[in-house]
């Protein structure tokens, strides 16, 4: 389909998305790239809000109740039986497995992938005093934190972004991390304290990445996405959702992994941690961009042989 070439003039194009603001952000951006790329009116694009169950659910942790599908699960059942025509998504939020009939078909410029330290009276974390209290609500930033502060107390931390800030300067904990890409996405960028340093707290797999999930076979929707699709984020999430699924990976499991494009090069950084932080295997590949899921399923193998299945069992 050439660029400006008007398309689905028989009907608008439904994005679902969850309504937060973060995943709006996310869903007015594939909007925008669409409407630029096809030269499409803004009306003939529709963006349709559902509600999820991780949405609903925020008195429990991720990994208590059904770990990441439950952000995408009722979005799912209406790109299935046709109520929207493709989903948009934060990566890092989605099951390496989808269900049948679905699949990831188009990844947008991926935004920045380091997590963020936000809090209003100390510069770092290591200026933290012994004892202070950090909100989070994932299992790989809790490892982390306890990796490289033990004497820190981490809490569980659910809510979209602006809850958690609120949170934060209510006084209920000290600090928390957030994704730099979120904060950015949404106006926010102002609130971060600092970045963190991608060596001692590397991000999660598809941290930064917006992906848009359609019915596989479905060639117009697919023709539509082609022309927004980035290669280079498309080829990082292809080894890091291998790394991701050789793992079993889920938000029930402290998994850490980056890959970066240089040309025709791919350099990948994968992490794996006990929950509580005190046991800790990391490797370092780097290889062709085309070998870029190969490379992602052999650094999960690497970690697995050093590892051992003892580690595994504090997973489950």
């Amino acid at each position: 389909m050439a660029q400006g070439q008007s398309v689905r003039t028989d009907g608008s194009i439904r994005i679902g998305t969850r309504g937060s603001e973060l995943a709006l952000a996310q869903a007015r951006e594939l909007k925008g790239r669409l409407e630029t790329a096809h030269a499409v009116e803004s009306r003939e694009i529709e963006i349709v809000v559902i509600s999820t169950s991780g949405d609903r659910i925020q008195d429990r942790p991720l990994s208590e109740i059904g770990g990441k599908g439950l952000f995408t699960q009722e979005i799912e059942e209406q790109l299935l039986d046709g109520r929207i025509d493709m989903a948009v998504h934060s990566a890092k939020d989605m099951p390496t497995i989808l269900p049948e009939g679905l699949e990831l078909s188009c990844f947008l410029p991926r935004e920045a992938v380091s997590d963020a330290f936000i809090c209003p009276n100390h510069a770092s974390i290591e200026d933290l005093p012994q004892g202070a209290v950090i909100g989070s609500a994932s299992l790989r930033r809790q490892a982390l934190i306890r990796r490289n502060r033990p004497d820190i107390k981490v809490v569980n931390y659910r809510g979209n972004v602006q809850t958690r800030l609120r949170k934060l300067h209510a006084g209920e904990v000290d600090a928390t991390i957030l994704a730099e890409a979120g904060l950015n996405r949404l106006g926010l960028a102002d609130q971060i304290t600092a970045l963190l340093s991608l060596n001692e707290y590397p991000p999660a797999p598809g941290q930064g990445a917006i992906c848009v999930e359609t019915r596989s076979g479905d060639q117009e929707i697919d023709a539509l996405l082609a022309l927004v699709n980035d290669k280079d984020t498309s080829d990082a999430l292809r080894c890091e959702r291998r790394f991701l699924a050789g793992l079993d990976g889920s938000c029930r499991t402290p998994i850490a992994g980056n890959a970066v494009i240089s040309g025709e090069n791919l350099a990948f950084h994968g992490m794996i941690l006990r929950p509580d932080g005190t046991d800790v295997h990391e490797i370092e590949l780097e290889g062709l961009v085309t070998d870029a899921a190969e490379i992602g399923k052999a650094a999960a193998q690497v970690l697995r042989d050093k590892a051992g299945d003892a580690f595994f069992e504090s997973w489950n």
